[in-house]
């Protein structure tokens, strides 16, 4: 089989998957415990999967990015036909359009933690970083409306995940990048949050 059809057929997968992630998230907003029920509305929810699906299936940087953008807009649609089902209507062009931006920066991010030590280090800044940054948007500004527990999930999970790529990285320099990304990608994932006004959750 040609390699475009093997890339083409990978990246068709991840956007069936995240159609059918995004058409569970309104269902679990309606389920899940109050403790955890910040998943079903956040961007970590949507994010850790698509990071997960690029890592698994991209090959290339150009199939991570696009990837990235397919699942997130999938994601969404996903949401909004769904939604549109149990009569709460949902309109996806806002957040289908953040995707299409958002989407190839978590792609890339994904598919460097497989490359070269810099890279991988940026890479794992991000994910970390978007962890790292809703947790403390949710530890704070929407701390009075959900439970910490999610919160609290989430930024364990951030630490993890760069604490693992240091160990792996074993270099100071490579290290200190990462650790910067991470604390950049937070606390631009903050203000940016902050500007978009409380959403969801």
């Amino acid at each position: 089989m040609q390699p475009v059809l093997l890339s083409f057929l990978r990246v068709v997968f991840t956007a069936w998957v995240a159609l059918i992630l995004g058409g569970l998230t309104p269902v679990a907003q309606g389920v899940l415990p109050d403790e955890v029920a910040s998943l079903a509305n956040s961007v970590a929810g949507w994010t850790v999967p698509t990071a997960a699906l690029v890592w698994w299936l991209a090959r290339s940087r150009v199939e991570a990015a696009l990837g990235g953008a397919v699942a997130f807009v999938a994601l969404t649609l996903g949401y909004s036909v769904v939604s549109d089902w149990r009569g709460e209507h949902f309109d996806p062009t806002f957040w289908a359009t953040l995707g299409l931006v958002a989407g190839p920066v978590i792609g890339l991010a994904a598919h460097a933690l497989r490359s070269t030590a810099r890279e991988a280090a940026v890479g794992a800044g991000v994910l970390a970083g978007v962890l790292i940054g809703e947790a403390v948007y949710g530890l704070t500004v929407i701390a009075d409306t959900t439970s910490p527990v999610f919160w609290w999930i989430c930024a364990a999970a951030g630490v993890v995940l760069l604490g693992a790529m240091c160990v792996r990285l074993a270099r100071p320099g490579v290290i200190l990048l990462a650790c910067v990304t991470t604390v950049a990608l937070a606390g631009a994932f903050v203000v940016a949050y902050r500007m978009l006004g409380t959403v969801g959750t």
